[in-house]
């Protein structure tokens, strides 16, 4: 085991966290490294959710989210309050997570292309587990849907369906516009496109079931999941669940919709001119979004965070099955969504896409047996950094290939310094977004996907402007912090790791910065 770890500490992706650790000895900066405990294979069980924002009661975005499970979660874990998707999008996200490499060099920016097409034989990470003698599982979306069967396990299996895409059931306290005629027997996804007379982009919609949490998608796969645990619990084991909500459309049993009523919700309060600033690649919805009356759009955002609470019931089953296993001593927890998830923002704006913080932050906690508990870190890190922190944390060898960086010293000590900037990019509306966000700014580039046209430019100062209305792009006294921030994107990832920035001045400066 210690020749594995010595050869993981010195291999080229992790030389400059290496550094971090000897300056930690020299100057006494660091507390012990806590995760020194982990038995010599732990357990991982990897929570994966999809189009989650940090709707939670812990992150303290959303005053109306109620998650009282992963709210208990993440007092025994690390909570990254600066986790960021390379991808806003579900493919590109989990194909970038998966296989440890950027989009830039996976090569996938919608959801209708296979994983492979340019990765071909890399290992993903369930694969690379049980490379080294872990048995793997699946239950849920982990990789994209159509494409699971791209990433190998030992056990992979879908979650249930229901018989309809949209039950011909609802109880909530306002109906959405997909309330169509035959609705009373339930909605397949191809009679609401067919309305909408196009074959992709679901519409808002939601439904108040009549259904148990049990009977739902991801309460079944919840209960598979235990199964797996308690069947595997006597070897090393790499197990997944993968949830479907609060992914569209936003169908929960009414309970969930009770928790969350209409007059509880407030609906983004945003200067009048918000998007005149913004360029047009980094806006748009579907034609029908602005449809909705405002009582139908405080009901979806209730509705979002109903399924939200829904999948919370589900962590704290996952949390109470551990305990009762007895596996919570030797089982390494990890909690994140593929990417962020617009509710109204920047002039109503829904879905994600964008490289707004909505879309591309993520919650990301992570719990160790005998580990750091109850902290809150600032420091950036990136979901191309899952798949290096948790071969790392296993004391497996590092794996080839990596595009990003074990995040364990922040684990150790949450305070550590840590990287500069992160990285994120998405293609849409004919343009390329590649997106730069330090613990101040936000700079992103949108360049046309064809022809010879200009770029434009979104910069925000997270500072004095944390929700993004005031584009500084076009003023000249910010061109400075721009050619700065544009030296930044094109530098890329290597010059953004720990060691490797030059302080930065106020690029970098902000309240709890882990990046001077």
């Amino acid at each position: 085991m210690h020749r594995r770890r010595i050869s993981h500490l010195f291999s080229q992706s992790q030389v400059t966290v290496l550094a971090v650790a000897c300056l930690c000895l020299v100057f006494g900066a660091c507390s012990a490294p806590e995760t020194s405990a982990l038995p010599e294979q732990p357990n991982v069980l990897f929570i994966v959710v999809d189009d989650l924002n940090v709707a939670l009661g812990t992150y303290h975005d959303y005053p109306t989210a109620k998650t009282p499970n992963i709210d208990r979660f993440a007092s025994q874990g690390v909570q990254f309050d600066r986790a960021y998707a390379q991808d806003p999008v579900c493919n590109p996200s989990r194909t970038s997570f998966l296989s440890g490499r950027r989009p830039a060099t996976t090569n996938v920016y919608g959801n209708f292309v296979e994983p492979r097409t340019h990765l071909g034989d890399v290992v993903m990470l369930p694969e690379y587990f049980d490379e080294h003698g872990y048995f793997t599982a699946r239950v849920g979306k982990v990789a994209h849907g159509r494409y699971e069967a791209a990433v190998r396990w030992d056990i992979s299996e879908n979650a249930a369906l229901r018989e309809h895409y949209l039950p011909g059931v609802d109880h909530s306290e306002v109906r959405d516009n997909t309330w169509i005629e035959g609705s009373d027997d339930g909605l397949s996804r191809a009679e609401i496109l067919g309305h909408l007379d196009r074959p992709t982009g679901m519409p808002l919609s939601w439904r108040a079931t009549d259904e148990t949490e049990a009977e739902t998608p991801d309460g079944q796969t919840t209960r598979r999941v235990i199964e797996l645990l308690r069947e595997n619990r006597d070897k090393p084991f790499f197990i997944a669940a993968g949830f479907h909500k609060p992914h569209q459309p936003w169908v929960a049993p009414k309970e969930f919709f009770q928790q969350h009523p209409v007059s509880e919700v407030a609906l983004p309060d945003e200067p009048s001119d918000d998007t005149a600033d913004i360029p047009a690649p980094a806006l748009g919805n579907y034609p029908e979004d602005k449809d909705h009356s405002e009582e139908q759009v405080s009901q979806a955002i209730a509705a979002y965070h109903a399924t939200v609470t829904l999948m919370d019931v589900q962590v704290g089953l996952l949390m109470e099955a551990l305990a009762e296993l007895e596996l919570e001593s030797s089982t390494i927890v990890v909690f994140v969504s593929d990417h962020g998830f617009h509710l109204g923002e920047h002039g109503g704006l829904w879905r994600k896409h964008t490289q707004f913080e909505e879309s591309t932050r993520v919650p990301l906690i992570v719990r160790i047996p005998g580990g750091v508990s109850g902290r809150t870190t600032s420091a950036l890190v990136e979901l191309v950094d899952l798949y290096p922190s948790l071969a790392d944390l296993c004391g497996l060898p590092s794996p080839e290939g990596m595009e990003g960086i074990s995040f364990r010293p922040v684990l150790e000590d949450p305070d550590v310094p840590w990287k500069s900037a992160i990285f994120s990019e998405a293609q849409r509306r004919g343009a390329h977004g590649r997106s730069v966000r330090t613990a101040r700014y936000r700079f992103t580039e949108w360049t046309p996907l064809e022809g010879d046209g200009d770029p434009q430019f979104e910069l925000y100062d997270l500072d004095s402007d944390p929700k993004e209305y005031d584009n500084l792009a076009g003023d000249p006294e910010h061109q400075p912090t721009m050619d700065r921030l544009a030296a930044v994107l094109r530098s890329g990832w290597k010059a953004a790791l720990p060691g490797a920035s030059d302080g930065g001045g106020d690029l970098y400066s902000a309240a709890g910065d882990q990046s001077e």
